[in-house]
This record gives C-alpha cells, sequence and structure tokens, in this order.
C-alpha cells in the first residue's frame, strides 16, 4: 500500500485509468464506487484515491453522491475542451470521435484566426510565422519529427494568439493537445506532405503581406490536409473495429 512517500501526481495516473474507463464506457453512466473500492483496487493511500476522484471530478467525468460515492456521469457533463480530457480522449477507443471533432473546431476557427491576423496584427507578429515556416520544410524534410511538433504546435499557436479574437486566443491550448496527441498516437507522418509545408510557407507568406483572404485560401489547404488525414486514420479504426467483431 503506498504511503506519504507516494511520489506527487501518483493521482493522476489512477484518474487517467478511471477516467478512460468512464469515456469507453467501461464505467457505466451513474454507476458508483468507493475511495476503498479505488485504494484496493490500484494500492494507493485514501489521499491519493480522494485526489483522483477529484481530478475526475474537476474534468466533469464524475461527481461525488452522498452515502453512494463516486459517480461516473453522461457525456454532457464534460469538460470537453479541457486539455487533460482531450489527452485521455485520443488515448481511448473512442479516439476517432475526439479527432473528428477537434478538426471540425480547427476547420471552423483557424482560416477565420488567420485572416483576423493578417488584418490586425503588427508587422513584427506577422513577421515570426516567416521563419517558423522555414523550420517546418526544413525539420519537415529533414524527418525531425519531434522538432517539426514543436514548430509546427507554435506555428498554429502564433496563429490563434495573435488573430485579435480572446476566444480564438483561448483555444490555443487544444489545438496544441491536438497536434501533439496526434503525433503521439503515431497519426504523424514522419515526413510531412509536400502541399503542407507549401501551404504553411504560403500561410506566413499572405499574413506577413498584410493578405487576409490569401491566408484563409493558404489556411483551408493545410486544414483539408488534415481532415483527409482523419478520416483516412478513422476509416481504417473503423474496418479494424469491424474485423475484430
Amino acid at each position: 500500500m503506498a504511503t506519504t512517500s507516494e511520489r506527487p501526481l501518483m493521482h493522476h495516473g489512477v484518474a487517467r485509468e478511471l477516467g478512460i474507463e468512464i469515456i469507453e464506457g467501461r464505467w457505466p453512466v451513474n454507476q458508483a464506487r468507493t475511495l476503498e473500492d479505488i485504494q484496493d483496487r490500484f494500492g494507493v493511500s485514501r489521499t491519493v484515491a480522494r485526489e483522483a476522484s477529484r481530478l475526475l471530478e474537476m474534468l466533469g467525468l464524475a461527481s461525488t453522491q452522498r452515502r453512494r460515492g463516486i459517480v461516473a456521469l453522461e457525456a454532457d457533463s464534460w469538460h470537453v475542451l479541457d486539455t487533460t480530457l482531450i489527452e485521455w480522449r485520443l488515448h481511448s477507443n473512442r479516439r476517432r470521435e475526439q479527432l473528428e471533432s477537434l478538426t471540425q473546431l480547427r476547420l471552423a476557427v483557424e482560416p477565420v484566426a488567420v485572416d483576423g491576423m493578417a488584418r490586425t496584427a503588427s508587422i513584427h507578429d506577422r513577421a515570426l510565422l516567416l521563419p517558423l515556416a522555414a523550420e517546418m520544410r526544413r525539420t519537415g524534410e529533414g524527418g525531425l519529427a519531434q522538432e517539426f511538433l514543436r514548430l509546427d504546435v507554435e506555428f498554429h499557436r502564433l496563429i490563434l494568439t495573435n488573430s485579435g479574437n480572446e476566444l480564438f486566443a483561448a483555444l490555443s491550448d487544444q489545438v496544441a493537445s491536438v497536434l501533439a496527441g496526434r503525433s503521439e498516437i503515431g497519426l504523424m507522418p514522419v515526413h510531412p506532405q509536400p502541399t503542407a509545408l507549401d501551404a504553411h510557407e504560403a500561410v506566413a507568406e499572405a499574413v506577413f503581406r498584410g493578405d487576409g483572404p490569401a491566408a484563409r485560401v493558404a489556411m483551408q489547404v493545410i486544414l483539408d490536409e488534415v481532415q483527409a488525414a482523419v478520416s483516412d486514420v478513422n476509416g481504417r479504426d473503423a474496418a479494424a473495429s469491424a474485423a475484430g467483431r
């Protein structure tokens, strides 16, 4: 049994496993579990079990009910924009739905955001995308996947945070999470598509010129490639799932 010497954040691992069970439906909605159940199952202290349950509550996955314990909640209670929940969903058997919904969010937001950056950001901020795009080409063509991912996250974060819309800026962590998540679960190619590299450079150049419409068009090329990749992954997942029945 773990005690006060337990390493910090142990409760995150416990909460993650339980959270994924709720996401996948293996912990059914309205079913209750007690702190003692969690302690016995994971071999942790009551403190760790309580902190894990609190994290589930913070994410809207569960609630603590008097005389019942910790109860799994319906999906409409989940805090779906929380980056922790996004990461858990991407690592569950519901990743297809998560990838699809996040891609739809990007399709709705990023073309408008890049138009806003081109029109309202300072020349200094607009220029920041140019070296990033050039480095993305170098690392992408060189197969430097982790460095490319870091640059890709920063590229899209800059667009959202300089869009002139505070709500778009608030989504920058969510976009970063889905980019990182795709890489972690092996859905990012070692060598990005040449059209995607071209489109990132086209976005950077259009934003630098202050050409919002051209920036929108180039961003749509990027997102169309993302949507095609997600659709391909989802199709393969569905086929594998059907074959396993």
